[in-house]
């Protein structure tokens, strides 16, 4: 028997486990992969965006906005930056508050906590893959896994469902939270792939992939937010952060907004410009402000061969719209393998907010991604999952 059987050795298994450890409960780690950590070990390209300094709960998508509330005021911004200091991180801002290592080793975090958890006789068994959970008549719980061929059972006082979500499937992401969540009858909020790509097909496709490689630091937005960062042109569509953040918000059918020049006024350029060389061209001073490739792109909405003092108030019109006011209509995203979240999940009017506990089965955990909690791009998931392991360590019987 053990306190707690945790199902997932990510960011929020793993916390839990130590803080339970902590707290002189035992409990036992059942990872499907080799090793423990796969997703921190290649997150910010290895390096690891482990928290955001101004992560609250406005930068989280979730159907109830106040849920995670209670969760980052148990363990906040401050303590993550602590715990991992003790353990010999520091850490460095990169931007907009991304707090990585100073190492820049993702592999670094997990040693924390492999190193922690045999220090505290905490198990993580790896190549372990959950079959099912079952609640026996007598409140406990009775956890049936496969290792190396082997199916085996475990009996816990509680079970921690931290198995993450469905991005990215080679690296084991599965269903099998939401499946558990179902089996118990809880609500589950419709799943879609966010902080990812998308992609732009039809008559605009050929556009976007002849600038594939080209960045802009551009404004994107929709109906509901707009964020500030750079965007990418690939040969499918679009990435690059602010496209990353905005597909949280974006849904099928819907179009997104670019203004490819955020802190200047087009209008008041050429105005200015036109006084100093009304000779020269549109094209010559929108070089100035991208790549020549974009630049010579623009040929296809922009009269951009014309002298600037050229330009008549339709042609302005028309710099400006397409300037401040670009208009896409995505196709769709690139899918699960290519997001860095998933989201949607487990109804948080199934958990209690204060311990994530289920409201329904009495022992029951879900922590991190498979919960209707979703950050945005730059350490905010993280934090999320380093509180919501916390929090259920610390309400653990």
């Amino acid at each position: 028997m053990f306190d707690a059987v945790i199902i997932g050795a990510g960011a929020c298994g793993l916390m839990c486990a130590v803080q339970a450890g902590y707290l002189g409960k035992k409990v036992i780690i059942l990872e499907k992969n080799e090793e423990p950590g796969a997703k921190i070990l290649i997150s910010g390209g290895g390096r690891c965006n482990y928290t955001n300094l101004f992560s609250t709960s406005a930068n989280f998508i979730s159907q109830n906005e106040h849920f995670c509330k209670s969760a980052f005021s148990q363990w906040t911004v401050e303590d993550t930056i602590s715990f991992f200091k003790i353990y010999g991180i520091s850490g460095k801002e990169k931007t907009l508050g991304q707090l990585f290592p100073e190492g820049n080793k993702a592999k670094d975090i997990v040693e924390v906590f492999t190193q922690l958890c045999e220090q505290l006789g905490q198990q993580i068994l790896t190549l372990s893959e959950v079959k099912a959970v079952d609640k026996d008549a007598d409140g406990t719980f009775t956890i049936q896994y496969e290792q190396r061929g082997k199916l085996k059972n475990i009996r816990s006082a509680a079970v921690v469902i931290a198995s993450g979500g469905l991005p990215i499937q080679k690296l084991g992401a599965t269903d099998f939270g939401l499946k558990v969540a179902r089996k118990f009858g809880l609500d589950i909020i419709n799943t879609a792939p966010a902080l990812v790509p998308l992609t732009v097909t039809g008559k605009e496709a050929d556009w976007f992939a002849s600038l594939s490689g080209n960045s802009i630091f551009c404004r994107v937005s929709n109906d509901q937010i707009s964020f500030e960062e750079n965007i990418l042109f690939t040969h499918w569509g679009l990435s690059g952060p602010a496209i990353l953040q905005i597909s949280s918000y974006w849904r099928p059918g819907e179009s997104i907004e670019l203004n490819l020049l955020p802190k200047q006024n087009i209008l008041e350029l050429i105005e200015q410009e036109r006084k100093q060389n009304g000779k020269k061209t549109l094209l010559n001073l929108l070089s100035q402000l991208y790549t020549r490739k974009i630049a010579d792109a623009m040929a296809k909405y922009l009269p951009v061969e014309k002298n600037l003092s050229s330009l008549n108030k339709v042609d302005l019109q028309l710099v400006e719209q397409q300037i401040h006011y670009f208009k896409v209509k995505p196709a769709g995203d690139k899918g699960y393998d290519r997001a860095e979240v998933m989201r949607g999940g487990v109804d948080t009017n199934e958990l209690s907010s204060k311990t994530l506990e289920s409201k329904k089965v009495k022992g029951l955990y879900f922590g991190g991604e498979c919960v209707d909690v979703t950050g945005w791009l730059g350490g905010y998931n993280f934090q999320w999952a380093w509180a919501s392991g916390y929090v259920i360590a610390n309400s653990l019987e």
